[in-house]
This record gives structure tokens, sequence and C-alpha cells, in this order.
């Protein structure tokens, strides 16, 4: 198993540059001249990425999952198109209903990456914003505070979950 972890230690600067070039594709398309720009700019990402986060990730660390990841996709996406028609219809129509306040929620994630994507992914939610955190306890700002947003960041946490591939595991009754 240490011999596995060895080689995908050793491929993950090519990894990185790999899946930095592809986003670099979608993003710029395949005109040439916008590698000039884009090749330095993604060899010194790759380094960036490889020593910020050197001693922070794990050494086990096992990744995103594909499925995980076509499901969270689209999720994304969808979400962040609802969270802006959301925000730009408050700002047009400033008549429709706020009463802004917290919320809590208690995170079942493990993985601290994935704590991370799913604390900044609540804000992805129409009328949310992650507050803060304390231990697994997550304090979230809605603007709609009679609004229960427990079944939304349940459903938000079995999708990152599923992204890192965390078992997922029953919530605690609420009292």
């Amino acid at each position: 198993m240490s011999g596995n972890l060895g080689w995908r230690q050793r491929l993950r600067p090519l990894r990185i540059l790999l899946t930095l070039a592809l986003i670099w594709l979608v993003i710029a398309g395949l005109e040439p001249s916008s590698w000039i720009i884009g090749l330095p700019t993604l060899v010194f990402a790759t380094w960036a990425i490889i020593t910020l986060t050197r001693g922070f990730l794990p050494a086990h660390r096992r990744g995103i999952r594909l499925l995980g990841l076509l499901r969270f996709a689209p999720f994304f996406a969808i979400e962040s198109v609802r969270g802006g028609i959301d925000v730009a219809a408050r700002v047009m129509r400033p008549r429709l209903h706020i009463d802004p306040g917290f919320q809590y929620y208690e995170s079942r994630l493990v993985d601290p990456i994935a704590r991370v994507v799913f604390l900044d992914s609540i804000s992805l939610l129409p009328g949310t914003l992650s507050a803060d955190i304390m231990d697994n306890r997550i304090k979230v700002h809605a603007l709609d505070s009679s609004k229960d947003l427990t079944p939304s960041l349940q459903r938000l946490e079995r999708l990152v979950a599923a992204l890192f591939g965390e078992r997922e595991q029953p919530h605690a009754a609420h009292s």
C-alpha cells in the first residue's frame, strides 16, 4: 500500500497540472495564443497548490470521487443560478419578505476539506450564508429564518460526502 502512495504522490503534480489545463481549456477554448499566458499560469498554480497544501492534506487522502463529482456539479451549477436569481429578485423587488436570522446545523463530515467545501457551498443555497463553525456545529445566516434549512443542508451534505467518498452517517435527533 505504501508503494501505491509513493506513486500517487509522485503523480500528484501531473494530475494537478492536467486538471488545471482541462479547466483552462474549457475557459479559454482551443485558441493557441491563450496558452502563452495559460501555460506559465498553470505551472505557477500547480506549484502554489503543492506548496500551500504541503502538510495540510492528509497523506492517506483518497481524493474526489467521479460519481460524486457528476452529482455535485449540476447541483452546484443550478444552485448558483438559483441563488443569483434570488439575490437579483430581492434587489429589484425590495418588498420581498425578509426575516433574517440564524439557524444551526450539526455536520457529520469528517474530512477537513469536505467540511470546507460544505461550508463554502452553503452560500449557494438561496438566501443563506455560512456564518461560523464550532466543532461540527455550523451557524447559518438565512434571509428568511422562518424557512427550515435542514432538508436543504442535509441534501448538500450528502452530495459533499459523496464527492469525497465519505460514508453516510445518520443525523442525531434534534432536541
